[in-house]
């Protein structure tokens, strides 16, 4: 693909394919999202990349906690609840999946499954956990490098014909995620991204959200007209 192809095609995926991501592919994508800068070239960043029985587990562990009542145990700060134009933002995309998968406002059990998914990793045969040394943790340049890096990893998986969908939800119960990733001590929890092979038929996936306009995020300064 043509990298304005790769960006402006690109979009969340929240239904997948059954089908197995083959092992070499992602370390391809991985190494082409690696070359994304970080500060001083630091590269704080580590992924375990998760499929199987491993994943099922964890998919169980996350959704009977979170079921039952266990208060999330994220690592990675959440901050305060989204408020003013963020908060529309986030109701507005919320509204576009709803529509798409034709789930009423009063629907309370269509709602629940929905949430149920994205603490499922929405189903995707492959979920990747994106982690920093905890030698760096603190330092707001870790936080912005993984960020470069996961951006770049969801577009170079489009680039092959692969989806994703970034989310936290998969990893709200940290301790059920390190038990069966292996994750390391020195490691801390930040990201899941779920990806595979896109289901063409699963409604939500025609969903592209709205972005505001470059007139209303850019200040240009210096610049003549």
């Amino acid at each position: 693909m043509e990298f304005d192809d790769v960006i402006l095609g690109r979009r969340s995926i929240r239904g997948y394919k059954p089908d197995p991501v083959p092992r070499a592919l992602i370390e391809e994508i991985i190494g082409l999202a690696m070359r994304a800068p970080s500060s001083m070239n630091t590269q704080p960043w580590n992924f375990y990349v998760i499929t199987g029985e491993p994943l099922a587990r964890i998919r169980q562990g996350n959704t009977e906690r979170m079921a039952a009542g266990v208060p999330q145990s994220r690592e990675f700060r959440t901050g305060q609840p989204f408020a003013g134009p963020h908060r529309e933002r986030q109701i507005g995309v919320a509204k576009q999946l709803f529509a798409a998968m034709g789930i009423a406002r009063d629907d309370q059990a269509m709602r629940q499954d929905w949430v149920m998914r994205g603490f499922r990793q929405f189903d995707a045969p492959v979920c990747i956990i994106v982690t920093y040394d905890r030698a760096v943790d603190g330092s707001d340049d870790t936080p912005f490098d993984c960020g470069a890096v996961t951006t770049a990893l969801v577009n170079a998986a489009w680039s092959r014909g692969l989806g994703c969908v970034i989310n936290s939800q998969g990893i709200m119960q940290s301790p059920v995620v390190r038990e069966h990733a292996g994750i390391a001590d020195d490691q801390v929890i930040m990201k899941s991204i779920a990806l595979g092979w896109p289901d063409e038929t699963f409604p939500a996936n025609a969903v592209v959200s709205e972005r505001k306009s470059v007139a209303e995020a850019a200040v240009f300064v210096g610049f003549n007209g």
